[in-house]
């Protein structure tokens, strides 16, 4: 594995990392100023990995799946990254803290609207990657040394159908309470 494919797990780990510890600062310590600091670091995480890929292909590395994945991480985490930071508090207040109602479970026309909604905001993150990417192939203009940025796309994309069929299914056939 090259350097920013360790630095993709390497910030994956601290982003779950700062945000545990911004949750036990807060709601087992009380200490709300220290859980918003630790909570405030997960947007250094997105710069310090743009930084190891930008550095890495400004020194003529060629382009690799992980230069995708990253601009991929990046984008998902500034789109779904406040909500995965709720959904991470309200189990952690309810599981660990036992403080709080239980997250909501959901079913039928609002399961399928929710689940949409995450979907249009899969398209969002779509966008600003396949930005990302083809900023990246413009700034290196170079097509023998960015040729793993392109086909990630393609595959990004059949990825973004897929969710489109699951998320449309859910209109079909609505989820049922479990009995």
């Amino acid at each position: 594995m090259n350097l920013v494919a360790w630095a993709i797990v390497a910030c994956e780990v601290l982003f779950w990392v700062v945000i545990l510890a911004g949750f036990t600062a807060r709601y087992l310590f009380g200490q709300k100023k220290l859980g918003l600091f630790f909570l405030a670091l997960t947007p250094v995480l997105d710069l310090i990995l743009l930084l190891i890929a930008g550095i890495d292909l400004n020194s003529g590395a060629s382009a690799t799946t992980a230069h995708a994945l990253a601009a991929i991480y990046i984008s998902v985490s500034v789109v779904f990254g406040k909500s995965m930071i709720r959904w991470a508090d309200e189990r952690f207040r309810y599981y660990v803290t036992k403080q709080g109602p239980a997250p909501a479970k959901r079913y039928g026309l609002d399961h399928a609207k929710h689940y949409f909604k995450s979907w249009l905001k899969h398209v969002l993150a779509f966008l600003l990657g396949a930005g990302i990417l083809y900023g990246l192939i413009a700034w290196i203009d170079d097509p023998d040394r960015t040729g793993a940025l392109s086909s990630i796309l393609g595959v990004w994309t059949v990825v973004l159908v897929i969710d489109l069929i699951i998320s449309s299914s859910y209109f079909i056939w609505p989820r049922k309470v479990k009995n």
